[in-house]
């Protein structure tokens, strides 16, 4: 089912249902949902390695555990390597989509897109987007996951919390709180980090 179609089934079993439903966060959530379909689906069929990271991995991981509290993010980040850079964009080229690199970030626009908060954001395995990262990106083994009717490859939770605590940003403590307080920030999870990680995993908590 095409992704708009997808939406308005949404808003008509809610109406049926009587719920009250957030419009502008549905929809863009939606957007977001259609703009990662068109481009791992042919990432897929290609057999090009990939694995949604970032906020839209935030969102989905804590869907799994808690709908009600998901929060919305701004665009869609995918790792990928390096070394399969050219495949990729050969092939978003022949799906509707383009190549910009604009103030150090490679990213992927749809149709005639120019705004970069609506793209692909591309980010290596292996490497720093930043130099402040404690860590580099860890590598690609995803697990498999339904979003919206569809299998996406995303990053697993160990993964997303290292990455997140290794940038550290304003927005990458608050994705780490929202996950931590429904539960996806398991034992098994602490256990896997280094002692400077958890280090401010517990700064995080503390000041909550």
């Amino acid at each position: 089912m095409e992704t708009r179609e997808h939406f308005r089934q949404f808003l008509r079993e809610a109406a049926e249902k009587g719920e009250v439903v957030n419009l502008l966060f549905e929809e863009r959530l939606f957007d977001l949902v259609d703009i990662l379909h068109k481009i791992v689906d042919p990432l897929a069929s290609e057999n090009i390695p990939y694995e949604l990271i970032g906020g839209m991995a935030v969102l989905v991981q804590m869907e799994r555990v808690d709908p009600d509290q998901v929060m919305l993010t701004r665009d869609v980040d995918l790792m990928v390597h390096r070394s399969d850079l050219e495949r990729i964009i050969d092939v978003a080229q022949r799906h509707g989509f383009h190549f910009r690199h604009v103030a150090g970030v490679d990213m992927l626009l749809h149709g005639n897109e120019r705004k970069a908060i609506r793209g692909v954001h591309l980010v290596f395995s292996g490497e720093k987007v930043r130099p402040t990262q404690v860590v580099p990106n860890p590598q690609i083994q995803p697990e498999r996951i339904q979003v919206h009717g569809k299998d996406v490859w995303v990053i697993l939770v160990a993964d997303l919390v290292q990455m997140k605590l290794s940038s550290y940003r304003l927005k990458d403590q608050v994705h780490v709180q929202a996950m931590d307080a429904v539960g996806v920030i398991t034992p098994a999870v602490e256990q896997m980090l280094s002692q400077e990680l958890h280090s401010r995993l517990r700064h995080i908590r503390e000041t909550e």
